[in-house]
């Protein structure tokens, strides 16, 4: 199976922008913790980060017909954002949606999420274990239709 996992802006700078939020931990540490997490399942992964929504839209529409789903942390474009909603309907492949922090607990604007509409599952306020989190719920998914 293959993931790829999505990030979206201002993530690169985890340990950086408001440590209390986000945590200490960087970028760096969240990619091989997915990539650790995918190793033990057996689960080929690429990661992409971008700080601008084209990118994120043009690596989406590149998964399509290369990678079994996708897990989105769409940050900010989370909450703007209907060309990654068009892209991820577009491609239609199994999605999660992954927030670092409890967006529903934050500011309102945060609780809107356009990606959501075209993703099977959110996985918000587990920190780096969303991410897990998604991979696994994934791999069901992918089994369940293979079956």
């Amino acid at each position: 199976m293959k993931i790829l996992v999505i990030n979206g802006p201002n993530l690169n700078l985890l340990g950086l922008r408001e440590p209390e939020i986000y945590g200490k931990e960087d970028y760096a540490s969240l990619c091989a913790y997915i990539e650790a997490h995918c190793a033990e399942r057996g689960v080929e992964v690429s990661i992409f980060q971008s700080n601008h929504e084209g990118a994120i839209v043009d690596a989406i529409q590149g998964a399509y017909g290369v990678y079994d789903g996708i897990v989105l942390n769409p940050a900010a474009y989370t909450h703007t954002s209907v060309a990654i909603l068009d892209a991820l309907k577009a491609v239609n492949l199994p999605a999660a949606e992954v927030h670092l922090t409890d967006v529903n607990s934050r500011e309102d604007f945060r609780k809107i999420s356009y990606a959501r509409l075209a993703c099977g599952a959110t996985f918000s306020g587990y920190g780096f274990k969303g991410y897990n989190m998604a991979v696994d719920w994934l791999l069901n998914q992918v089994i369940s239709i293979n079956e």
